[in-house]
């Protein structure tokens, strides 16, 4: 079984960093970003269209670039996210966890028995189909899994020191579009309510041991919630960050065609 380097550094304190898929499922996505100094990719499979078929294909350009695969389900059911864990993520990410029984759930489901309740099935993509001893995959399997409760809604926020004391989850993620749309002050990130939301999770993924987690579209903006006390950042959005690109390209040259340069 392959390890996870999300997990690794995270048991040793030390930050991760990736980035966000929506749109560019290409073959050498993942090698670019390993290339680029990623530790890990996360698939979103929420708001994007794509499937299973297109995440165990993905999984495996990750694997073989030394990238860990983690991918955001559609919602809190485990038919979401068993097939995810055997085509190969190495972790998973659900939105909108509320409470401490649909954290409790969510880690089950990640993890096989003693830990959880996953559907057993091996010489998968998982565990490289690979035909040796099972109860070792089990266990490797267990450890490496990293299960992401996103904290987005009103009622999450207050349930949060609760979510993020459940074992099994990892990492207390911020949703910070929805949870600024949940909580009356929409995209108002400098609210004095959202920065005490702010506070708030990193405050409960302290006490019980647990990573804060952040989406971040700029460098200063990943600065800020480093300093916050965040230790796992996705910078930018695939489409988003290829489209500012572009744009600063065709307005450089437009400036430069039309002698403003």
């Amino acid at each position: 079984m392959r390890s996870n380097p999300v997990r690794d550094k995270i048991e040793r304190g030390e930050p991760v960093f990736g980035h966000m898929a929506f749109e560019f499922f290409t073959p050498g996505l993942c090698q670019i970003l390993a290339n680029a100094g990623a530790d890990f990719v996360l698939f979103d499979t929420e708001h994007s269209g794509v499937g299973v078929e297109t995440m165990k294909a993905q999984a495996a350009f990750a694997r073989g670039a030394g990238l860990a695969p983690l991918v955001r389900v559609p919602g809190c059911h485990y038919h979401l996210i068993g097939p995810m864990l055997d085509v190969g993520m190495m972790g998973i990410m659900v939105p909108m966890v509320e409470t401490a029984e649909q954290a409790r759930k969510i880690a089950a489901w990640c993890r096989y028995r003693p830990d959880g309740v996953r559907g057993l099935a091996f010489g998968m993509p998982h565990d490289d189909y690979d035909l040796g001893d099972h109860l070792a995959k089990m266990r490797a399997a267990n450890r490496r899994t990293i299960v992401i409760a996103l904290i987005e809604t009103a009622s999450g926020l207050e349930n949060v020191d609760a979510i993020m004391a459940t074992p099994g989850i990892d990492i207390g993620w911020v949703g910070h579009f929805d949870l600024t749309n949940a909580l009356g002050i929409d995209g108002q990130f400098d609210h004095p309510r959202y920065k005490a939301a702010i506070r708030s999770v990193v405050a409960a993924c302290n006490r019980h041991g647990k990573t804060a987690g952040f989406l971040c579209g700029d460098v200063r903006t990943g600065r800020q919630y480093l300093k916050a006390g965040f230790g796992a950042l996705a910078y930018g959005v695939d489409s988003v960050v290829f489209q500012q690109a572009m744009k600063a390209g065709i307005d450089g040259l437009r400036a430069a065609a039309g002698g403003k340069d």
